[in-house]
């Protein structure tokens, strides 16, 4: 068995033996739902690989070969940049870990701050005219699931979702 088998495998057992939830018929479109849930979660995470490797120095060249594709197409798929915004507008949080960023994202967030991107105990923050909440999540459900509640996605490091929401109040200071 090959690791492409094994991992059609597990991805197959983990789509199919989820735990049922509250009237679960099992039927086909259960499964054709399910299996958009992992192909949305796994895209996710091939974008933030890509993200890291670039990161870490990588060229589109080797990532392009990576992913069996050339470098060109990979850019392109990948290499979106985020929105224009003014360099005095843009700063990087951090050193923060898991027990004081929440913290720290709130104060930022007072002042007209949200996050655009995670690294390694670091937030890329862009600043605005009005507060922003932050709330960060589990990446257990389809994001689309908080746009209810008027929540975006701020960014993405697995296993967690940044959640960010404009407030409308003036920023602090």
């Amino acid at each position: 068995m090959t690791d492409t088998d094994a991992l059609t495998d597990l991805l197959g057992s983990a789509i199919l033996t989820r735990a049922p939830e509250a009237g679960d018929t099992r039927d086909p479109l259960e499964v054709v739902r399910r299996t958009a849930q992992a192909e949305e979660i796994v895209g996710d995470l091939l974008h933030h690989s890509v993200i890291t490797a670039r990161a870490a120095g990588h060229s589109w060249t080797a990532i392009g070969a990576a992913l069996d594709m050339t470098r060109q197409a990979a850019q392109k798929r990948f290499g979106a940049r985020p929105e224009a915004v003014d360099e005095a507008e843009r700063r990087t949080l951090g050193p923060v870990t898991a027990f004081d960023e929440m913290h720290e994202l709130e104060l930022a967030g007072r002042m007209g701050w949200h996050t655009v991107g995670a690294g390694l105990l670091c937030h890329r923050m862009i600043r605005t005219a009005t507060q922003w909440e932050h709330r960060r999540v589990a990446w257990v459900k389809s994001p689309g699931r908080y746009e209810k509640e008027g929540w975006r996605i701020g960014c993405k490091a697995f296993p967690w979702l940044y959640l960010i929401r404009d407030t409308g109040l003036p920023a602090e200071g």
